[in-house]
């Protein structure tokens, strides 16, 4: 690694504030658009659960093919074009809340804003955009911000050599479900069913569900020493999930 990065990938100065404060409990991070007068606050970071990735190569992407596909393939994962170390991962999830009312009903409007794949316990000191190992860098605009789509809100991480086995797994059931067919469930909801796991013991590896916007955006967070810490992709980062006129 030489130890530079391109400046398109950079984070801006809100990202980077942003994707370090969404992953410290108790930080106030701005306040809702449509009510100025409430918070937004980290209320914890949890551990999830771990995720393996025995061959390094991770794959950031919905777990579910496109709805305008007549067959429902399994889509080509958005695999990064950093490799890990190979091993397993632990999966963070940072929860705000920012309450609201609702014809008469107050509602603490809890949620997910990130999550984060810890990759060390080293300190990150900056954060750039991950490339898929498709993506041209020339083809990328200063501001442009790539990621996955997701049409159903929803993306996961997965060792990309397990993808194709984990996906079918993962979708299987829970088309299976939806129809009414009887299906053996070989996932498992984790966290009140905020998250899904699913396992494939012939390569050791998992995939993890999470909700997510599209464009999902997988942010890097690299160490002094150029290694990367963490794999993020945080919600909160949508103009209309959070405004920052009150953090910054």
């Amino acid at each position: 690694m030489d130890g530079t990065t391109d400046a398109r990938l950079v984070a801006g100065p809100q990202e980077s504030w942003y994707l370090h404060a969404v992953l410290k409990e108790g930080t106030r991070l701005g306040t809702l658009p449509r009510d100025p007068l409430t918070f937004v606050e980290v209320a914890e970071v949890v551990e999830v659960t771990t995720i393996r990735v025995p061959s390094g190569r991770l794959i950031v992407d919905s777990p579910w093919p496109e709805d305008t596909d007549p067959e429902f393939r399994t889509r080509v994962g958005r695999e990064l074009a950093e490799r890990l170390p190979p091993g397993a991962y632990r999966l963070e999830a940072a929860w705000t809340t920012g309450p609201y009312e609702f014809m008469g009903e107050d509602f603490d409007g809890r949620e997910v804003a990130a999550v984060r794949l810890c990759v060390s316990q080293e300190q990150v000191v900056s954060w750039e955009m991950a490339l898929s190992v498709s993506d041209d860098i020339e083809q990328i605009w200063p501001e442009d911000r790539i990621g996955f789509n997701s049409e159903t809100n929803m993306g996961c991480f997965a060792d990309a050599t397990a993808w194709a086995t984990l996906t079918e797994t993962f979708c299987k059931f829970w088309r299976d479900s939806s129809a009414g067919r009887s299906a053996s469930r070989e996932t498992e909801s984790l966290l009140g069913g905020w998250f899904e796991r699913t396992s494939g013991e012939s390569h050791r590896a998992d995939l993890v569900t999470f909700c997510a916007e599209s464009p999902g955006v997988v942010w890097l967070g690299r160490t002094q020493s150029r290694d990367i810490a963490a794999v993020v992709v945080a919600d909160g980062l949508h103009p209309r999930a959070v405004s920052f006129s009150s953090a910054l």
